[in-house]
């Protein structure tokens, strides 16, 4: 509230990358809180990182998404990365305020993870990437990315050993981000295509093995899902703040609007879907803690929580009636936001 909010207008005008949040973020340490110990880490779990990332999700979603995507990036290397891929890419992440990017996305292919066309084709000791991403969060900012690309070009091959996991330096030769997307909400974020034209990735920066990507990539989204819950609860939670405090201000008919009927259960139909997606990301993010399969729960929370974080968004504008359409006001804000929690990391449909 103290460092975001006042900001966050300003980031959401421009698509300024918020680098100075982003700093004194790492500085507290509210960055790489998931890092190993042995890494130099806190090693937290899922749980108390949704704790952290809800309360950045009040101050701007945006923001909170270049944050969080970094440890979006990082998932992959943390649950299936040798000791030496951690140490080497997870601990230089402790020595300065540097981001990580999830490559998966592509023109083609998005929730629709097995349908990705980059290949990744071994020469001697090395695999050669070519392909195209897009959406990629923290694209343009980030100092290495987690790229899945399709190893096995049989296209009979099934997903579970068609694609393999990489870490790619973003200095390698070959590699060409795109211009920055400017998009309907979320705008501090940096968002783009990239491009991979015969990129060398040495056979030290697979992960796992050879065809063990696809459950990489699943296995990051067990683990991340409950965090985009939680950033929709957080905006959730910031609409239904704005909205209470507009309707005990604003009057009408000589009463403030909070007093009408009508009013006050909108306003309590969006506290009952804060609390409920709050326990919803909660328990998948308990779950992931206690080694217990959450799949179907991460999901669950994910969908939920995004659709209440649009319907709250949505009645936030309602309550605040023409003021709420207008740039001076930030519900505006939080109902563009919102949108993209309902399609990023899997569709509501899917």
């Amino acid at each position: 509230r103290e460092e975001i909010i006042p900001v966050a207008a300003h980031h959401d005008k421009t698509g300024e990358f918020p680098w100075d949040i982003v700093k004194k973020a790492w500085s507290v340490g509210l960055m790489n809180g998931h890092v190993p110990e042995h890494c130099g880490g806190l090693e937290i779990g899922v749980f108390n990182a949704c704790l952290i990332a809800e309360e950045l999700a009040y101050g701007c979603t945006g923001i909170m998404t270049a944050i969080e995507a970094n440890g979006l990036g990082q998932t992959p290397v943390v649950i299936a990365g040798n000791k030496e891929q951690q140490k080497k890419y997870l601990g230089r992440m402790l020595e300065e305020p540097l981001l990580a990017a999830y490559c998966v996305t592509e023109p083609g292919a998005g929730s629709d993870v097995s349908g990705i066309k980059t290949k990744a084709e071994k020469k001697g000791d090395e695999y050669i990437i070519n392909g195209q991403k897009m959406w990629i969060t923290n694209g343009g900012v980030a100092n290495w990315y987690f790229v899945l690309a399709r190893t096995n070009l049989d296209p009979k091959a099934p997903a579970s050993k068609a694609f393999t996991g990489f870490i790619v330096e973003r200095e390698t030769p070959g590699i060409t981000p795109g211009r920055k997307e400017m998009n309907m909400g979320q705008r501090a974020s940096d968002t783009r295509g990239i491009t991979f034209e015969d990129v060398r990735v040495p056979k030290e920066n697979v992960l796992m093995g050879e065809g063990a990507g696809f459950k990489i990539a699943m296995g990051a989204f067990d683990k991340t899902r409950p965090p985009v819950a939680c950033g929709a609860t957080g905006l959730a939670q910031r609409c239904l703040d704005e909205a209470t405090k507009y309707a005990t201000e604003r009057k009408t008919f000589g009463v403030p609007i909070c007093q009408h009927q009508a009013v006050a259960f909108m306003l309590a139909d969006m506290a009952i879907g804060v609390e409920t997606s709050r326990l919803a990301w909660m328990k998948s993010a308990w779950m992931a803690d206690k080694g217990i399969r959450n799949s179907m729960y991460a999901s669950i929370a994910k969908a939920y929580a995004s659709d209440v974080a649009n319907k709250c968004a949505s009645d936030a504008v309602q309550i605040f009636g023409g003021n709420g359409f207008n740039t001076e006001y930030p519900v505006e804000k939080l109902m563009r936001d919102a949108k993209i929690y309902q399609i990023y990391e899997g569709t509501s449909q899917i």
